[in-house]
């Protein structure tokens, strides 16, 4: 399980995120909702270890992110919004890359990476460098990568950004078996009707803030609006405009 405890930070003196608390339980799908400016990105960056705390604790399996940084990546994925990959490396050697860096049986990693593969029709693909590659394939690349570890906790990033629907029904389908095998998901989307459709729980922010938080039954009672759904509830408890992260 993730933990966050009293999580404070930023990119300079000032705070952007504010005192947050809240877990990611293994075997759900938790989704990280707020406008453009809410701490969405900056929560993240903490949570991958890209920005220290100004306070406040992560730990994940109860190991400390800030005490054993590397026993606790170890234990974690990311896709980011913006697919980051080796202009020298092929397709292949990506794979055979996070392999060595996590560890993984060969033969168990390339029997999934072939299904996944498969799944974001990447399998005649990997000889190809990523200059021959679109950003959806990109971002393909990034999931097959991700997915292929046995990691206990993926953050995804805005992840249906650049991705055909086809991929979007594959990827939502491939993070749920995740889940269901036992790992955590934070998932940070601006899609709220699929985020309402395959989250368990939600975390919604503004200006830094956690302002709702639980289940979707759980939001309509602390926003006084029964039977509404997570579009209206989110209107509702945030503030019109925003600026970029």
């Amino acid at each position: 399980m993730l933990t966050v405890t009293h999580l404070t930070g930023g990119y300079s003196r000032l705070p952007v995120i504010k005192d947050l608390n809240f877990t990611v339980k293994a075997g759900e799908i938790v989704g990280l909702i707020g406008l453009n400016g809410a701490g969405k990105s900056t929560t993240i960056n903490h949570l991958i270890g890209l920005l220290t705390p100004h306070t406040g604790e992560i730990e994940l399996n109860g190991i400390s992110l800030q005490v054993n940084p590397q026993k606790y990546k170890e234990q974690l994925a990311y896709i980011p919004e913006m697919p980051v990959l080796y202009e020298e490396l092929t397709l292949r050697e990506h794979i055979e890359m996070v392999i060595m860096a996590y560890h993984l049986d060969h033969d168990q990693a390339w029997q999934d990476a072939q299904h996944l593969l498969h799944l974001f029709r990447l399998t005649n693909k990997l000889d190809w460098l990523p200059a021959n590659f679109s950003k959806g394939m990109k971002q393909k690349v990034m999931i097959t990568c991700a997915f292929i570890t046995q990691a206990q906790l993926f953050i995804i990033d805005e992840p249906f950004l650049g991705l055909d629907p086809l991929a979007v029904k594959n990827l939502l389908t491939s993070i749920r078996t995740k889940a269901d095998a036992g790992a955590g998901v934070l998932m940070s989307t601006h899609v709220l009707s699929t985020a309402q459709t395959y989250c368990d729980r939600f975390i919604m922010l503004d200006h830094g803030q956690i302002i709702a938080h639980g289940t979707l039954t759980d939001l309509q009672t602390q926003a006084h609006m029964a039977d509404a759904n997570l579009t209206d509830i989110y209107l509702a408890l945030t503030q019109e405009g925003g600026s970029d992260e």
